[in-house]
């Protein structure tokens, strides 16, 4: 345990955190996203959902501002507009974190390449589905 780091930032997943370089994009899946097939390195959180991991991820990473879009969504089917509770819910925490930065939606051709090319993957338990977020690591400014 460490002072002012949520539990939930374990070693392997704080590890990675620190490893990702500015650009570099960290995927947070669903318990049904095919993970060990699609990622490059899989770190397993089982047991918690989505938006507890994305809270506690974005209270340490920063979000890319040198790009026009840095978070993402998985969209439900082909449908962009639609916005499932758990869409909501990574929007009502990401606005928390970065209040100036909207979450994109991307179909799944987008997505899935995305993901594939993640640094990391992280998953979760999350059992709703579509709740997979993309989120592209910022700079920290001197």
């Amino acid at each position: 345990m460490l002072k002012g780091i949520n539990p939930l930032l374990g070693p392997e997943l704080l590890a990675a955190l620190r490893a990702m370089g500015h650009g570099d994009e960290i995927a947070l899946v669903d318990g049904n996203y095919p993970g060990q097939e699609h990622a490059r390195r899989l770190i397993r959180l089982d047991g918690h959902g989505l938006i507890p991991v994305l809270d506690a991820i974005l209270s340490v990473l920063p979000i890319d501002d040198f790009v026009p879009e840095a978070i993402f969504r998985a969209t439900v089917k082909q449908d962009k507009q639609a916005l499932d509770p758990v869409h909501r819910e990574i929007i009502e925490c990401c606005g928390r974190h970065e209040p100036s930065r909207n979450v994109v939606p991307l179909l799944g051709a987008d997505f899935y390449p995305r993901v594939k090319a993640a640094h990391t993957v992280v998953q979760t338990s999350e059992p709703r589905l579509y709740g997979n977020v993309i989120l592209r690591k910022g700079v920290i400014y001197p």
